[in-house]
């Protein structure tokens, strides 16, 4: 009797989390490695979880014993990544680092960081992105006013407190 090696499996698009629920429904151990990232949403820059491997998860298979037929028909499933006709095995090992890393990479989530007056800031985001400037206050729960050196003066611009870093 073999013990379970870890596979990889190709999604249909943005259908990941509908894979991984369907799949777990027929009782596959599967993981769906996550992480936090910055996304324009509309006009404000939010923190997302999201899929760390977009459109790729692992499935746990006992290539001797697990039925391998209702995978590739399972929502949200695209196919099992395959080698020359071969299911292509990942090394436990990845898997489990992954598994270990995976609450730091999801603790991006932590709140934007209180600015004090006088503080070097960089706009991360917008036309001023890359531009570093001096934070001089909040200006509501979302805004704040930066002050940029342009042309060996400061002016005072208005951005969106996400877009600080």
């Amino acid at each position: 009797m073999s013990s379970c090696d870890w596979y990889l499996i190709y999604t249909k698009a943005k259908q990941e989390s509908v894979a991984l629920m369907n799949l777990e429904r027929q009782a596959y151990p599967v993981y769906l490695p996550m992480h936090c990232t910055r996304r324009r949403v509309g006009i404000q820059l939010r923190q997302v979880t999201e899929p760390l491997f977009p459109r790729y998860l692992f499935i746990a298979l006992n290539a001797e014993t697990d039925n391998w037929g209702p995978i590739r028909s399972t929502r949200g499933v695209a196919n099992l990544v395959r080698f020359g006709g071969v299911p292509a095995k990942v090394p436990s090992e990845l898997v489990d680092l992954l598994k270990e890393q995976e609450q730091d990479r999801l603790s991006d989530t932590q709140p934007l960081p209180a600015f004090k007056s006088g503080q070097r800031v960089e706009i991360m985001d917008g036309v001023m992105s890359g531009y570093e400037g001096i934070f001089e206050a909040k200006t509501g729960s979302k805004r704040a006013t930066v002050l940029l050196g342009i042309a060996d003066q400061y002016t005072r611009v208005q951005v969106p407190l996400e877009s600080l870093e």
